[in-house]
């Protein structure tokens, strides 16, 4: 792999963006591209460096329900261990039957007392077991109370529904070309206010180190009023541009990445998201163009954005 030996000297250098310079520090690309920093940390604990709460928000919804019946099941199987170690004896109204069928009776008594239900037929009986179903409600109701929590900050969260496409291009335009990525709103979320940011970085060699270097990637537009269709970004690539003489050759044989942030006011959540991605330089594809993804409606009324076709692009010449 090579390493760029210089950047046109034009090009607008960014500062400050909370990325290092030394280059033989960093491995991979500095931001994924779901949008979070392509960071691992250590030399702390596991259970320090992680906040259960941002954890849990930003779990995908099968894993978040996953774990919430888990656990539920997992307590209750606990709980139900106790007082089946105690003595279903004590659990008044238990049929004395097999071991299966009191380990089961318990178990549902412990899903009772733990989701604080108390059906009434069977009840606690002797200071341990009482002791055991008070600790047990307690628990509950603050696991309850918990979940609650999470459940509303799950569906409270602001969020920017915003879809990137898979790759960012190099398409004619105008008299020369312009590097381009596409956004598009993909629920019924009413963005306004909608800017846009483009930094490039890249591995430039100076002096035999190789450094990190950032640049700031000017668009053709970088605000929107509204965002109700798709947006291409398009950063002409222009005598200032550090992507000025690029070739298709340079986008393949050097390291490169291209990062997105997207900052939008939700008029739903009265407050501001935020979105982010990026492109390495193999996500980059030379010499294309972007399809159209909205058309008329057959009965001449609506606008229909196709967002199966925010990817879709043909091959041309630059």
């Amino acid at each position: 792999m090579a390493f760029l030996k210089k950047v046109n000297s034009k090009a607008k250098v960014a500062t400050a963006t909370g990325f290092g310079s030394n280059a033989s520090s960093y491995g991979g690309r500095f931001v994924t591209k779901s949008g979070n920093a392509n960071v691992r940390k250590s030399g702390i604990g596991f259970l320090e460096s992680i906040s259960w709460y941002h954890t849990m928000l930003n779990l995908p919804r099968w894993k978040f329900l996953t774990i919430l019946v888990l656990f539920y099941f997992v307590m209750n199987c606990f709980f139900a261990s106790l007082y089946y170690l105690n003595g279903v004896e004590h659990l008044k109204g238990v049929v004395m039957t097999t071991a299966v069928d009191k380990f089961g009776q318990a178990f549902f008594f412990s899903i009772q007392t733990f989701t604080t239900v108390g059906y009434g037929h069977i009840s606690p009986s002797g200071f341990i077991a009482s002791s055991i179903a008070a600790i047990e409600a307690l628990f509950g109701l603050l696991s309850f109370a918990i979940a609650t929590g999470l459940f509303y900050g799950r569906f409270s969260k602001p969020k920017a529904f915003l879809l990137f496409s898979d790759n960012a291009i190099v398409a004619p335009y105008k008299e020369g070309k312009a590097l381009m990525m596409r956004i598009t709103p993909f629920k019924n979320a009413h963005l306004t206010e909608v800017e846009a940011k483009i930094t490039l970085g890249l591995q430039v060699e100076q002096n035999g180190t190789l450094v990190n270097t950032f640049y700031v990637l000017d668009l053709e537009m970088d605000k929107v009023n509204a965002l109700n269709l798709s947006w291409t970004l398009v950063h002409p690539i222009t005598e200032t541009s550090p992507l000025f003489g690029f070739t298709s050759i340079d986008f393949k044989n050097n390291l490169g990445e291209i990062m997105v942030y997207i900052k939008a006011f939700d008029d739903m959540f009265s407050a501001t998201v935020v979105k982010r991605t990026s492109y390495i330089f193999k996500e980059v594809v030379y010499g294309a163009k972007f399809l159209p993804m909205f058309s008329r409606s057959e009965d001449n009324t609506r606008t229909i954005l196709h967002i199966d076709k925010l990817n879709a692009f043909e091959e041309v010449t630059v």
